[in-house]
């Protein structure tokens, strides 16, 4: 092992690498890694480890500005420059052969979007773990800033240079949940971690439409070109999934090479472990030739409360069928049974004290996931609609969207829809949801994009949609007032209507699936 290899950059900036290579070999293949959390990190010695055990030659980089490596840190800003430039030096050792691969979870697996698609040659082959080619989108679902996750991260990346006990996390965590209440947003990082963070900064200065500040860091365009052979491991838990399949649709449409598999699973540990299984067959296929390790179906999946594994040739299952359910006096599947005279279902929501948010896709371990969501849907300021029970299994597979007409009081809001499993006991879980933000005065036919699922229903459960005016602090909370969410402190109560007459049909639209 060589520790604190100096790889030059263009603009003469030096990052460090450590190199794991087989005793005595020749030259071969080499496995680039570049992260921002550190190369000593045991996480990521325990990952080079295993796959230098099976033979293969490891490049781990600090990616710039990060612990050792020269320059300024600069969120995904700088990792297609220094990501090229640092394959076309490892082409060049001795002790590489000049084929390369690329493998990572999230933001490492951001590194290698910055490189494959732009590559010549290209790469031998990438592994993507709970990542996508933008991170955008993630940053702002719906147009809502996604402040849970966000400040998260940013707290984590502002004091990663500090020493820190096991014994203190519980402090830096409660401090960081209780800064999620400071206003403005653009400055909880001073109450999380004492002073100004990058990121967070970037993300809620950046967060209104047609900013450009992100455009660079999207990679997302040039992905169906992309012709390396890529593998990709996502859950249906994890913040970044709608963008991941995007990517492998993508890919797949281009008649790539490309596979996945989805697992019942969020941004954490499980989903790691499935991954490093996944890339290192994957490794062994396109740099030792182990040509078994492809005879799979490109779609792998968990049918969550199934307990099945499943293959598909294609996402989604071309079995899958988009469903409404419709929002009337209660949940009902026919048009025909909404009542032209249904009255709108009305909330207010305020500000100063938000509806909270509970599960969905979080990055703090055991935060997120599917959660019992029945205190929340007793609140005043939310809209709960529920079905008969069901007299089978309903298997959902595939993408989720709703469309729902709503008016504001004040022209602004966030709309939240959830979509619940109500068991036979009453219990609420919930299942996805999406979030839509709304800057438009008088009745607004509002679509909102909700997490892709693979869920079963079982028989005798109900479906329960629920809405409400936002779900903090997953995401900010909004003010009324059309500040920029960065900014915003003072704050007007709104008042919604859920329009759900035949006039005006709001409904959740559904990927019924019959296998």
């Amino acid at each position: 092992m060589a520790r604190d290899v100096r790889v030059p950059m263009p603009d003469g900036v030096e990052l460090i690498a450590d190199l794991y290579r087989p005793r005595g070999a020749g030259p071969m293949p080499a496995v680039l890694i570049r992260t921002p959390y550190g190369k000593r990190q045991p996480v990521m010695r325990l990952y080079a480890g295993v796959l230098a055990r099976r033979g293969f030659q490891v490049v781990i980089q600090n990616v710039r500005g990060v612990l050792g490596s020269g320059g300024e840190f600069h969120a995904f800003h700088t990792e297609k420059e220094d990501g090229l430039a640092t394959l076309k030096w490892l082409r060049d050792q001795p002790w590489c052969d000049g084929k390369v691969a690329m493998v990572g979870a999230s933001y490492l697996g951001f590194t290698e979007w910055a490189v494959a698609p732009y590559a010549d040659p290209p790469l031998e082959a990438i592994g993507l773990g709970i990542t996508a080619s933008e991170f955008v989108s993630s940053f702002y679902p719906g147009g809502a800033l996604a402040l849970h996750n966000t400040l998260v991260w940013s707290s984590l990346m502002g004091t990663q240079d500090e020493k820190r006990t096991p014994f203190q996390k519980p402090a830096h965590d409660r401090r960081v949940r209780q800064a999620m209440r400071y206003l403005p947003v653009g400055e909880a990082d001073t109450a999380a971690i004492g002073r100004p963070e990058t990121f967070l900064r970037e993300v809620t200065a950046h967060a209104e439409p047609g900013d450009a500040f992100w455009q660079e860091t999207d990679h997302s365009a040039a992905v169906p070109g992309t012709a390396t052979p890529t593998t990709m491991v996502t859950g249906w838990w994890d913040l970044f999934l709608r963008g991941q399949l995007r990517d492998f649709t993508a890919l797949q449409e281009a008649g790539r090479q490309v596979r996945i598999t989805i697992g019942p699973w969020g941004h954490d540990t499980k989903a790691l472990r499935a991954m490093v299984a996944d890339q290192v067959s994957w490794l062994n296929a396109h740099l030792n030739g182990d040509k078994a390790q492809l005879r799979r179906a490109p779609v792998r999946l968990h049918l969550q409360k199934a307990d099945q594994w499943l293959d598909f040739d294609q996402w989604p299952p071309p079995e899958t069928k988009p469903t409404p359910l419709y929002l009337s006096r209660s949940l009902v599947w026919d048009a025909a049974d909404v009542s032209p005279n249904t009255e709108p279902a009305t909330f207010t929501y305020d500000p100063l004290d938000p509806t909270p948010s509970v599960g969905g896709p979080l990055l703090s371990p055991g935060k997120g996931g599917q959660r019992d969501n029945t205190r929340i849907e007793q609140r005043d300021d939310v809209a709960v609609l529920t079905s008969a029970p069901l007299d089978g299994d309903l298997d959902l597979i595939g993408p989720v969207a709703a469309t729902i007409h709503v008016r504001t009081s004040t022209g602004q809001g966030d709309l939240f829809i959830r979509l619940c499993d109500v068991d036979r006991d009453g219990v609420s879980r919930n299942v996805t949801d999406g979030i839509l933000r709304i800057r438009d005065e008088g009745v607004v036919r509002a679509e909102i994009e909700m997490h892709p699922t693979a869920y079963r229903f079982l028989r005798g459960h109900r479906l329960r949609v629920m809405l409400a005016g936002g779900a903090f602090p997953r995401f900010a909370r909004n003010h009324g007032t059309g500040e920029p969410a960065g900014r915003a402190v003072a704050s007007r109560r709104t008042r919604f209507e859920i329009l759900r007459d035949e006039d005006h049909p709001s409904a959740i639209h559904l990927p019924v699936w019959r296998g």
